[in-house]
């Protein structure tokens, strides 16, 4: 049985840094190809922007970078 290490990260909405963050880690990993090895998620400290889309500038910088997303705080 493989040992699956398990990364959160957190941010006050989940809109920008946490969701940028979980994606360019599941980006890097997969770019390794270790992406199986790995458990990568992200979560707010607070409910305010529960079911938003994440932040504009954020998702133009994933997407200038090719990282790929779909996201929901």
């Amino acid at each position: 049985m493989a040992n699956i290490t398990k990364i959160l990260f957190i941010c006050h909405g989940n809109i920008c840094r946490s969701p940028m963050a979980e994606f360019i880690m599941k980006h890097l990993v997969a770019q390794a190809g270790r992406a199986s090895d790995f458990e990568i998620a992200s979560a707010a400290v607070s409910t305010e922007e529960i079911g938003n889309d994440i932040y504009p500038p954020a998702k133009r910088m994933l997407a200038a970078k090719n990282v790929p997303f779909e996201h929901r705080a």
